[in-house]
């Protein structure tokens, strides 16, 4: 029987993997789309409930496509995605993923963790959660496909792990 519904949101990152087959105790809903922007997101919002009925848990995974257009503002446009998603979803818990240190050179790092700060002061501004995957990640080549920006299956097995240990403590904590 499964624990709940849980939703993923955002860019390449989630839509690039089977994760049903990894969580398999909440019925997963991945409605990401490759080459998203945190705007692209908020656009589509109005017609998520359409799709979705009653998520336990809403995972945003935004911003990659942002900092690859040099776009580095857009902790308004997340706080837009986080009310709106309140709103329609009150008895859902939003979880906010941090960015993935991406492997670009010439890719601001500094800037990343300026950004993921942004990200993790408006999960507690808001109420919802911050999942911190740029820690755990490191550079290690096996990690991320050739272009530096996606994961491997190696990648995507410590980004699922993180991401069930994680809903694990949450519903614990209820």
């Amino acid at each position: 029987m499964k624990q709940g519904r849980l939703l993923f949101l955002g860019d390449s990152h989630p839509a690039n993997f089977n994760w049903q087959e990894r969580i398999t105790h909440f019925e997963v809903l991945n409605l990401s789309i490759f080459g998203e922007t945190a705007q692209g997101l908020l656009k589509r919002l109005p017609s998520l409930p359409e799709q979705v009925c009653d998520p336990h848990i809403i995972l945003i995974i935004t911003g990659t496509n942002n900092l690859l257009k040099e776009d580095y503002n857009y902790a308004e446009t997340l706080r837009q995605i986080v009310v709106h998603l309140s709103h329609t979803y009150p008895a859902a818990e939003i979880i906010i993923n941090s960015l993935i240190p991406l492997q670009i050179p010439g890719l601001n790092k500094e800037e990343m963790k300026r950004i993921n700060s942004e990200m993790e002061a408006l999960s507690l501004q808001s109420g919802c959660c911050f999942l911190d995957i740029f820690s755990k990640f490191d550079t290690r080549s096996e990690l991320f496909q050739a272009d530096g920006i996606h994961f491997t299956e190696t990648g995507y097995n410590l980004w699922a792990r993180s991401i069930l240990e994680y809903i694990a403590f949450l519903l614990e904590d209820d």
